[in-house]
């Protein structure tokens, strides 16, 4: 059992059954013991690895789709250029060198890395250490700078505290409570009075309050100084039932429940709930990854690259590629969604034309 195991025990012993909110914020962000507080989760020697550590091509897209973002707002001045949950700052470090082709948006802007973990953030500033942009690190993105913003968060919103309600004669809370001095599932002693939807029993709806939130700031900052956000993570366009909670290590599901701290505790992103909670701002699409990256014109880059490769080199490309936009219901190019928000009179943006 985790130090944090005992004491989230010692918690619900003094205060009662907990949400699943509160459990998943304990677990990824406890100040001593928290999940992305106390390692570096990616890579194959990790436990999971994102579409930046798989090709460099991914974040180089992404560069580009910040240029000519950029030059679609008017190309301003002072232009923060933010990403949420950098990881290594291995998307951060493709993305600049792409931008290198657009020396006036480097001239203009400075990066925010908006990162909790003290471990990532060593590895962030490794691998920006020859930014051609000033870098500063944030808590929150509220501590962003005013002025226009680039908001770029990939697999960022999957992480955030989700409350699950499961239908029993009523739409009840899920908990997490004791059982034998054990973490256990349990559901709430009475219905949720504000959730009157019709449900069959043992179904389950997730609330992403804390994703709203965050989508509802940023549209609010975007629609009054302007700027533009793309948000890419794994979920569904529309808002569906079922429980999408899951706790990962050592790249396999394991026990959300087991060994607090030791595991990623993640859910699908609701992309229709991140919409409407974004309506200050105009939102474009969701569509999927897949899409995104071939209206980017990543197969073109693709192709490129291969150009000047040695055999495996091209071998390797071609699987990234193939990876990266795979159709099937579980590959990354259909899991993976894409939405995009922008200030109200931005109405079309890269890759999302007609979405």
């Amino acid at each position: 059992m985790t130090a944090l195991a005992e004491e989230i025990k010692a918690l619900i012993a003094a205060e009662g059954p907990i949400g699943l909110d509160r459990y998943m914020a304990l677990c990824l962000a406890h100040p001593v013991h928290g999940y992305y507080v106390t390692r570096d989760p990616l890579g194959a020697g990790g436990d999971f690895t994102t579409a930046p550590e798989i090709s460099q091509m991914f974040g180089e897209l992404i560069g580009l789709w910040i240029a000519d973002t950029w030059t679609r707002m008017g190309s301003p001045g002072g232009a923060r250029l933010v990403e949420l949950g950098p990881g290594r700052g291995t998307l951060m470090a493709d993305a600049l060198r792409a931008l290198r082709v657009v020396p006036a948006f480097l001239a203009a802007a400075s990066v925010h890395l908006v990162e909790m973990s003290p471990i990532l953030r060593e590895k962030q500033a490794t691998s920006l250490a020859a930014s051609p942009c000033p870098v500063s690190w944030h808590d929150t993105i509220d501590a962003v700078p005013a002025g226009p913003m680039i908001v770029v968060a990939n697999e960022f919103f999957d992480a955030l505290p989700i409350r699950q309600f499961v239908f029993a004669d009523g739409w009840r809370e899920r908990l997490v409570g004791l059982s034998d001095d054990a973490l256990a599932f349990g559901l709430a002693a009475e219905p949720e009075p504000a959730l009157s939807v019709a449900g069959r029993p043992g179904e389950v709806i997730e609330l992403h309050g804390a994703g709203a939130l965050l989508a509802a700031s940023i549209a609010a900052r975007l629609a009054d100084q302007g700027g533009a956000a793309l948000i890419i993570d794994y979920g569904h366009l529309a808002t569906g039932r079922g429980d999408t909670f899951q706790a990962v290590r050592e790249h396999a599901f394991v026990d959300p429940l087991a060994e607090p701290g030791e595991a990623d505790l993640t859910v699908h992103v609701d992309f229709e709930q991140l919409r409407r909670a974004a309506r200050a701002a105009r939102a474009h699409g969701p569509l999927t990854q897949r899409d995104l990256l071939l209206a980017l014109g990543i197969e073109a880059r693709a192709e490129r690259l291969k150009a000047r490769a040695t055999p495996p080199q091209a071998a390797a490309i071609d699987a990234a590629l193939a990876r990266l936009t795979d159709p099937t219901p579980t590959g990354m190019g259909a899991l993976f969604k894409a939405l995009a928000l922008s200030r109200p009179d931005l109405t079309d943006l890269p890759g999302f034309s007609g979405a």
